[in-house]
């Protein structure tokens, strides 16, 4: 799959992307637990979109990282595309 090819409220297959820029780590809580998120900028040849990553995904990747999330899902918010590996996706990083 690709950016541009991205929409709300769906699942995503496959996608590979480069981050081009990571936020900054924040912690988080909820009635359903806590743990810590960050936000990324990830881009391929079709365009750039926002990448949530969740606790153990923030550690593992670093700007300029190529990832692979698998059975990911994009949710949107304040008119923006967000992409994450969801509660059943995973996350790689590629070498």
């Amino acid at each position: 799959m690709k950016v541009s090819e991205l929409k709300a409220r769906a699942p995503v297959p496959e996608i590979e992307l480069e981050i081009v820029s990571k936020g900054e780590i924040r912690k988080w809580a909820s009635d359903s637990g806590e743990g810590t998120v960050c936000n990324c900028a990830g881009k391929d040849k079709t365009g750039e979109v926002s990448v949530s990553l969740w606790n153990a995904d923030c550690d593992k990747v670093e700007e300029g990282d190529k990832i692979k999330i698998t059975n990911g899902w994009v949710n949107e918010y304040r008119g923006q595309l967000q992409l994450s590996a969801g509660k059943k996706g995973s996350l790689e990083v590629l070498k």
